[in-house]
């Protein structure tokens, strides 16, 4: 298939007009592959022990890399997950705490229409640094439904991208083939309409396969000129709608045609492995990290052990699995091994990735991220020094079963604090020794209690507010009101 050639605009002239000024292959920064799957649940690998589908290409990883235990994201929902782990801030400070959806919701939730370019992004500092970047995948930051005059990705510090109908520039954009007998279904929630790139229709089965081949097709180039190459590669599987190859649709209930699509999208992601593992001077100089933008939705994946789902601040929403590739560059006796103890986010992948690359931080920046390059290499088990922090997205305050979820957490060593925006409906838990959140004991640790109260309470009063305390959906509102129309 063509796709690059038809919607790809070629960056090789811009980046490096002459080979002789790319630095020798072998003193080259090492090359950064960032594979960020949605909505898959911490327990949907089967190297993390998911027994529903076996993911071989993904175990095969892990099997020479590091798993990573108790990596978080920062939101457990997508548009802020991502904005954490491409600035290495904590999206809130971006106005970015839920899904960007039309321009009426966004403005109803408090949500920006789109992150603004000035946010300090890992791929801008690579790419002023010498650099290839590419986006291939969701994006997912700006761009969608009706908000048509978003910047395009490349505006972000990436020479090439190519997305789905959650960004601008080229797409490929879904066809939804039931194999019922009827026409394929489009599937665009308006992006066909924005304009601002090339749009290639494709089967949705085959999307990842699209920015798989967008993205090797980077790679072989930057390798060729001897550019270093930073590449974010954001399958918008395993999310909703779920259409997989006929094969593997199952019996067509939900989770069956789930699992199809994880089936599928670890053979597609092989194709990627396979290109670094096979080339020696791939395989030596790059890095890639495999995880998940938030926890599963309902009736699809699993989060193994943990309670909640996308959408909580509970373990399966925020956490994630993490694996770690590079056998020229983790510790060697680090290799098929399982990191347990380090606990560290989204937002720590930034600084770190800069100090593996060696590319200075942006001047007058502050990361709320730290430094743990030692640990995502496998030469320690150090974790963040600093809490994490959680805020739930504004138009989440109830959720599947959940009738009414905490607003706020943090995660400070073993310990887990849930609460309410006014600090009230305290939930403790010690995550290390019941990660399950099964058994809340803020009444055995009234100390702990408090003090992690006081510190999350503090922190969201220092981050741009949102409209999560006065959000009202808009079935439930249309409900109210006609329950107080007159008859």
């Amino acid at each position: 298939m063509m796709r690059s050639c038809c919607l790809l605009l070629t960056a090789a002239a811009m980046l490096c007009g002459s080979t002789s000024t790319c630095p020798a292959a072998s003193k080259r920064p090492p090359n950064v592959v960032l594979v960020f799957i949605d909505d898959m649940g911490w327990g949907d690998f089967s190297c993390f022990g998911g027994t529903a589908v076996k993911t071989e290409n993904i175990d095969r990883m892990a099997a020479e890399g590091i798993r990573f235990e108790q990596f978080y994201v920062n939101s457990p929902i997508c548009s802020p997950s991502r904005v954490a782990i491409s600035t290495g801030q904590y999206p809130q400070r971006w106005r970015i705490t839920s899904f960007l959806n039309n321009r009426q919701s966004n403005e109803a939730r408090g949500v920006a229409q789109w992150l603004d370019p000035a946010a300090p992004m890992l791929a801008r500092s690579l790419h002023q640094a010498g650099y290839a970047t590419g986006h291939f995948g969701k994006w997912h930051m700006g761009g969608q439904r009706d908000v048509g005059e978003a910047p395009l990705i490349t505006e972000y510090g990436f020479d090439e991208s190519l997305t789905n109908f959650e960004g601008l520039g080229p797409r490929v954009l879904p066809l939804k083939d039931a194999y019922d007998g009827k026409p394929p279904q489009k599937h665009a929630l308006g992006s066909d309409r924005l304009g601002r790139g090339p749009i290639l229709w494709e089967d949705r089965s085959t999307i990842t396969q699209a920015f798989i081949e967008s993205a090797t097709e980077f790679i072989r180039w930057a390798h060729a000129a001897q550019k270093p190459f930073y590449v974010n590669v954001w399958p918008d599987d395993v999310h909703s709608p779920y259409f997989p190859p006929k094969a593997r649709r199952g019996s067509g209930q939900r989770r069956e045609l789930y699992h199809g699509v994880l089936d599928t999208m670890d053979e597609q992601l092989g194709v990627l492995f396979d290109l670094i593992r096979d080339d020696e001077s791939l395989r030596d100089n790059t890095l890639i990290l495999i995880c998940s933008d938030n926890g599963p939705d309902i009736d699809a994946g699993t989060a193994g052990p943990f309670r909640g789902l996308k959408a909580t601040l509970y373990e399966g929403g925020i956490r994630s699995p993490l694996i770690a590739w590079g056998p020229g560059l983790i510790a060697p006796d680090a290799a098929g091994s399982t990191n347990h103890q380090s606990v560290f986010s989204a937002i720590d992948l930034v600084p770190s990735l800069l100090s593996i690359t060696g590319v200075p931080s942006p001047s007058g920046v502050q990361y709320d991220g730290e430094d743990l390059s030692s640990t995502l290499l496998g030469q320690a088990e150090q974790s963040r020094q600093q809490p994490l922090f959680f805020r739930r997205p504004p138009d989440r305050d109830a959720a599947y079963s959940f009738t009414e979820l905490p607003d706020l957490a943090v995660r400070q060593g073993p310990w887990k604090l849930l609460c309410e925006y006014d600090g009230s409906q305290t939930e403790l838990y010690n995550v290390a020794e019941d990660p399950a959140e099964a058994n809340e004991v803020s009444e055995q640790h009234p100390q702990i209690t408090e003090n992690l109260k006081n510190e999350v309470l503090q922190w969201d009063r220092t981050m741009p507010a949102d409209k999560g305390a006065t959000y009202e959906p808009p079935a439930r509102k249309r409900a109210r009101q006609q329950r107080r129309s007159p008859r």
